[in-house]
């Protein structure tokens, strides 16, 4: 995986028209530096007609990042393959369920339900200018996280909460031994269960999660991460009203981004987000950036928009949510 400076010295050597295999023509297209990017990135030539698929999300968010873009969500998205396998397991286990004469037997399907919440606040000392949030705040991303989901079926309901003093722990970010050692220490619960922590994550990231298909190789690496001053009434504005939460919460429930694999191939995995090219930021209303039918999902919780800006979920969302807790969380 090549590092922000590999991709910003790629960018600058082959310019914003360097770019061959682009059609200008069409709107979900890259632009010529990204496009640039993503050839480099791509371990499959064979396919670079469909580089915006082949690329994965999370290099694209940092070339956009050392552009003055933020990050946003560091979570790790699988890759086609990946994808791929776990969309067959999902229908695997539908049609098992379908099958089954047992009711909770086999393929087991579950539509919503109340998932409990361990919350693991990391500090740095005391006072919320540490990390050390107040009970109140807690409760009131609680009261975000049931008002997004309250469609779905799905619910939230708060088991406890500890308050560690680490300052490693403070500033861990995704993949690094602090994020483990912090883990392993404090995750509690099964795989139904939603372990939430806060912390002052560096690389400008405001969060990041694991998804249902991680957790049976990777037990204790599941749940959320989310940066303390994006919890309602923080500093991280305009994403502190607690929908980053939401956003991560998404993508434990099994939801990838509204722009996952741009304008071509399957996207996001659901049939009713318009597909969409690139992140959006702030609240660009109208913007459509593919050529397929619908406007751009901006007020959707899984795509970059401002916390006041997110609003929804929809129905193919809420039943890939369900298929996959049911496939990787529900009875493991």
């Amino acid at each position: 995986m090549r590092n922000w400076r590999e991709l910003v010295a790629v960018s600058l050597m082959f310019g914003a028209a360097a770019v061959g295999c682009a059609n200008d023509d069409s709107p979900g297209d890259l632009d010529g530096r990204e496009r640039a990017v993503c050839e480099v990135l791509t371990n499959e030539p064979s396919e670079l007609d469909d580089c915006r698929d082949l690329a994965s999300d999370e290099e694209l968010e940092r070339y956009l990042a050392a552009h003055g873009k933020s990050n946003k969500c560091g979570t790790s998205h699988p890759d086609i393959a990946m994808r791929e396998l776990i969309d067959s397991e999902l229908a695997e286990h539908a049609k098992l369920e379908r099958q089954s004469a047992a009711p909770g037997g086999g393929g087991a399907q579950v539509s919503g339900g109340v998932i409990d919440v361990y919350f693991h606040v990391i500090n740095n000392g005391t006072g919320i200018e540490n990390g050390d949030l107040p009970a109140a705040v807690i409760t009131d991303q609680m009261n975000v996280l049931n008002a997004a989901y309250a469609g779905t079926g799905w619910s939230f309901a708060l088991r406890s909460v500890d308050r560690t003093t680490n300052a490693t722990w403070y500033t861990a970010t995704p993949g690094t031994a602090a994020e483990t050692a912090m883990k392993t220490a404090l995750r509690q619960g099964g795989a139904a269960d939603l372990n939430f922590y806060t912390n002052n994550m560096g690389d400008g990231l405001l969060g990041w999660a694991t998804f249902p298909s991680d957790y049976a190789r990777r037990p204790k690496q599941d749940g959320v991460v989310v940066l303390f001053s994006s919890l309602p009434g923080g500093s991280s504005s305009p994403y502190n009203l607690g929908d980053t939460a939401t956003h991560e919460v998404g993508h434990w429930m099994g939801l990838y981004h509204t722009f996952q694999g741009g304008c071509k191939g399957k996207g996001d995995y659901v049939s009713d987000t318009a597909p969409e090219a690139s992140p959006a930021f702030g609240c660009p209303q109208g913007r459509n950036t593919c050529s397929a039918p619908g406007d751009d999902p901006i007020t959707n919780f899984m795509d970059y928009t401002d916390d006041s800006c997110m609003s929804s979920f929809t129905a193919g969302q809420d039943t890939r949510m369900d298929s996959a807790f049911s496939t990787y969380r529900f009875g493991k």
